[in-house]
């Protein structure tokens, strides 16, 4: 038995291909880029299990960049893997609707109590219940350490160690398709993590010409980059073929630079679309993306990207401030009921308006883009993970405006997400940690996160130590309180809010111009897509408002959902107790073109009203 190792290696002059135990073997220029950098040798006795790694010039011995398995961690040797033998299972699987999906964002050690591919695929059937139809698994590429986000990957074909490998990840996408799951899986090709990145070493991975937080930028268009772009697009096709993964969440986007005529973006969504039509089935792209541009997801002939979906972070924005109060940071912007308006019509609340935060002007219109091309979520890992204690909007939020939350979230005409445990109000935090080896790095981390915060006006002194494991072991999901009060009630609130995107198919229809959006202040407001409204009262006081957009007096109207016993429907008036919500069925939803209609006088108040609960 034997095996071919390759590797791009320009800036070295002997390159040796090392087996475990010692045994060398000099590589030699080969294949039709020979003349680029690329070395090859077969090797005999070295099949699928065998342990290895490249010396460069004689010195360290490092990992394979294409590594399929580092079952010691970056700084070990590379395994080599055999992606045909595995037995799949799921030869009829034909993939997921994006537009019609439930997406649900977890990360694989915190998600269960074994922290681990298997262990996510012994919660299926939960995910099944609770109504999800694809899992977004935070990045699972070789990572340092055996705890962290993820975002700091090094090894970026292999799935990390502690998570279960190739076979696990394998197993679980198995399994996940057996169930009708689709499966989205994140990566980061904006920068690399400082442990075990070695990939410099090999050849013009990154350059100096950009500026990015998180140190050397992705050389996409500079000398050599022809090879690194290559090296990003097979990362992604590999996840989508090796691992039957139906899509790619693409990290931070923003700082992706790239002046190529064809950005690597545009290169990546072709390419992932000629995997697609010879599979039979669907990939989706998702991007994270701060700049408000909707050529990210227009298609390329109308000179965009051609991505499906993108991150839709004004619509968290305005929704976490309204309902929150917070004012601080990228929040100052937000915090009106005009804004979540112009949020749930239009994708951007920024689009070309000044921004004092940024203080410039930010963004463009997303004009023709279908809100199927946004995904609207309350909570993620960013928007939770990297708050000063990872607290939730449970932590934070009375039961009835985390249930106007829900509601909001998962009738807007965007591709709802939920964050991991958000569906039972978890108690358990989510916060930033890590596990660097290095010293130096452990202390920088540590510093930085506290000044970060600082800045914020946090107390430095109540920031995690992210390197505590303590930290991580708190940011566990606790599955023993989804059986308890209120945690049972929101769990029961969120099945049948998801129930309803299923049985009214306007939830799921993206037509943000049909959507109508109506502000009663100070803290009230509906919410309608043809026949469905939602109703929320943030405010102190009760509130009587009308059970949909122009319903005539005496039309048929049906209470649908409520968050209280108290939120009453009669002849077409809705009454709502403070921190309520409630969702209306009407068979009268006005003219289809929606809108933002002006702040209006609520209908008068009925004596008798019921109060809180």
């Amino acid at each position: 038995m034997s095996a071919a190792f390759r590797v791009w290696a320009p800036r070295a002059e002997q390159v040796e291909v090392v087996l475990a135990g010692g045994r060398r073997t000099a590589m030699a220029s080969a294949g039709e880029r020979h003349g680029r950098g690329w070395v090859a040798v077969e090797v005999d006795d070295a099949g699928e299990g065998t342990d290895y790694g490249f010396s460069l010039d004689g010195g360290p011995v490092r990992a394979d960049p294409r590594s399929a398995w580092q079952p010691a961690g970056p700084e070990g040797l590379s395994r080599v893997v055999d992606h045909d033998s595995f037995r799949w299972s799921d030869r009829s699987w034909r993939g997921f609707s994006l537009p019609s999906a439930v997406l649900y964002e977890l990360h694989v050690g915190t998600f269960s109590p074994d922290g681990t591919f298997a262990g996510v695929a012994g919660r299926i059937d939960h995910l099944i219940d609770l109504g999800v139809t694809a899992l977004e698994l935070m990045p699972v590429a070789e990572f340092a350490g055996e705890r962290g986000w993820g975002y700091d990957g090094v090894n970026l074909f292999a799935p990390h160690h502690r998570y279960g490998g190739p076979d696990g990840l394998k197993r679980l996408v198995d399994a996940c398709h057996a169930r009708g799951l689709g499966v989205i899986v994140d990566v980061v090709y904006n920068h690399l993590g400082p442990s075990g990145n070695y990939l410099g070493e090999f050849g013009p991975y990154f350059t100096d010409r950009y500026r990015i937080p998180w140190g050397q930028a992705v050389n996409f268009d500079g000398p050599g980059s022809d090879e690194v772009r290559r090296f990003v697009v097979d990362n992604a096709v590999h996840w989508l073929v090796d691992y039957h993964c139906d899509g790619l969440r693409l990290d931070a986007v923003h700082a992706i630079f790239d002046a190529s005529a064809t950005h690597i973006l545009e290169q990546l969504a072709s390419e992932v679309a000629a995997v697609s039509a010879a599979s039979g089935w669907r990939r989706w792209l998702i991007a994270e993306s701060d700049l408000n541009d909707p050529r990210l997801v227009r298609d390329r002939g109308s000179g965009g990207y051609g991505l499906d979906a993108q991150w839709a972070d004004d619509f968290h924005h305005s929704l976490h401030a309204l309902v929150t109060g917070e004012r601080d940071g990228c929040y100052r912007d937000f915090g009106s009921l005009d804004d979540l308006g112009t949020a749930v019509r239009s994708a951007y609340v920024y689009a070309g308006r000044y921004s004092p935060y940024r203080d410039r002007s930010h963004g463009r219109p997303a004009d023709g883009v279908p809100g199927s091309s946004f995904v609207g979520y309350a909570q993620n890992h960013d928007h939770v993970g990297n708050r000063a204690e990872g607290d939730r909007l449970a932590a934070r939020l009375s039961p009835g405006r985390l249930e106007a939350v829900a509601a909001v979230v998962l009738t807007a005409p965007f591709v709802p997400m939920l964050f991991q445990g958000e569906e039972w109000a978890a108690s358990t935090p989510f916060a930033y940690f890590t596990d660097h080896g290095d010293p130096s790095l452990r202390e920088a981390v540590r510093a930085g996160r506290r000044a970060e915060f600082a800045s914020f006006g946090w107390d430095p002194d109540q920031v995690p130590d992210p390197q505590d494991p303590a930290t991580f072991g708190r940011s566990r999901l606790d599955w023993s309180e989804a059986a308890g009060s209120p945690h049972r009630e929101m769990l029961a609130w969120y099945r049948r809010l998801i129930q309803l995107r299923r049985d009214y198919p306007e939830l799921a229809d993206g037509r943000r111009e049909r959507v109508r959006f109506r502000p009663y202040p100070p803290g009230a407001f509906s919410l309608s897509r043809g026949r469905v409204t939602v109703a929320a009262n943030l405010g102190a006081a009760a509130i009587s408002l009308p059970a949909g957009p122009s319903t005539p007096a005496g039309a048929p109207c049906r209470l649908l959902l409520a968050s209280e016993p108290a939120c009453t429907l009669d002849g077409g008036v809705l009454l709502l107790p403070p921190d309520s919500v409630a969702v209306v069925e009407t068979t009268a939803a006005g003219p289809p073109a929606g809108g933002i209609e002006p702040a209006g006088e609520p209908p008068a108040r009925p004596a008798g009203e019921a109060g809180r609960r």
